[in-house]
C-alpha cells in the first residue's frame, strides 16, 4: 500500500480482513473514506494474487445515484473465485446472493488510454455468468467505501461454456428450483465499451484473457441450496446446483 495510511483506513482494512478470516458479518454504514482509499484497501487485501479479471458493480444510473456516484465500481477476480460447475457448495460463503450477468473474455490488451474502437475490438467472446455475491456487511447495508474495500462484494464466479454472439441483447431471466424469480433487460447494463475504457483507465490497463463480469440488470437474490438456471439471449442457458 503506497503512501501513509490514516487511522480510519487502517481500521477499515482490519475490519474487512478479520471478518473475511472469521467468515462473519459486521455492521456497516460506519466508514466514510474516499473511494480512492477504499480501492487501496481492496488492492492491499489481494496483494500477490494474480488477477484473473474484474467485476463491475453499480452499473445502472439508478444504483449510482443511490450511492452518490456517477461511475460504476469494480472488484478483482482471483483464481480461487472461479468456481467449478455444475455443483457448488454455499458453505464457503458468508451471506451469498445470486446475480446473473453477461461475462466477456478479452482477446486483446486494453491500455489505460485506449479508444472506443479498441474496446470494441478487445471483446473476444461473451458468455452467460453468475456473480455469486458475498459481503461481510450485515444485510448488504454499507457505504461506498465499505463495499469497495470488501472487493465489491465479490464471492465467486461461474461462466457458461457456450459463447454468445456480441453484442448480446435481450433479457436475462433467473429461475430457482424451476420458479421464475426475476428478469431484466440487458439494455440496463449501459454502454459496455465505455465501461471497459473506464475500467482500463482505473486499473492501469486490462490484459488479454481476463474475464470481465458486466454487472446485472436483475436485483441480487438471496442464495439457498437448490437448482439455479439463468436464461439469456440466443437461447442460452446456464444451470448450476447449489448445495448447503
Amino acid at each position: 500500500m503506497d503512501g501513509p495510511i490514516n487511522p480510519e483506513e487502517a481500521a477499515l482494512l482490519e475490519e474487512v480482513r478479520s471478518a473475511r478470516a472469521a467468515k462473519c458479518t459486521v455492521a456497516g454504514n460506519r466508514f466514510h473514506l474516499d473511494a480512492s482509499l477504499a480501492y487501496r484497501i481492496q488492492e492491499h487485501l489481494g496483494a500477490h494474487r494474480p488477477v484473473r479479471g474484474y467485476k463491475l458493480g453499480l452499473v445502472s444510473p439508478a444504483k449510482q445515484a443511490q450511492m452518490g456516484i456517477t461511475t460504476p465500481i469494480y472488484g478483482r477476480i482471483y483464481d480461487d473465485m472461479l468456481l467449478e460447475q455444475p455443483v457448488v457448495s454455499l458453505s464457503r460463503f458468508i451471506q451469498p446472493r445470486f446475480e446473473p450477468e453477461i461475462v466477456i473474455l478479452l482477446g486483446e490488451d486494453l491500455s489505460p488510454t485506449a479508444a472506443i474502437h479498441q474496446a470494441q475490438q478487445a471483446i473476444a467472446m461473451a458468455y452467460l455468468g453468475i456473480d455469486l455475491l458475498d459481503s461481510i456487511w450485515a444485510g448488504y447495508r454499507f457505504t461506498l467505501a465499505e463495499v469497495i474495500a470488501d472487493n465489491a462484494s465479490g464471492g465467486g464466479f461461474l461462466r457458461g461454456k457456450k459463447p454468445l454472439a456480441w453484442p448480446a441483447v435481450g433479457t436475462l431471466r433467473l429461475f430457482i428450483d424451476e420458479h421464475a424469480v426475476a428478469e431484466g433487460s440487458l439494455e440496463a447494463l449501459g454502454p459496455v465499451e465505455d465501461h471497459l475504457l473506464w475500467l482500463a483507465h482505473e486499473v492501469g490497463g486490462l490484459k488479454a484473457g481476463q474475464l470481465i463480469y458486466l454487472g446485472s440488470p436483475i436485483s441480487a437474490q438471496p442464495a439457498r441450496p437448490g437448482s439455479v438456471r439463468v436464461e439469456g439471449p440466443q437461447g442460452s442457458w446456464l444451470a448450476i446446483t447449489f448445495l448447503s
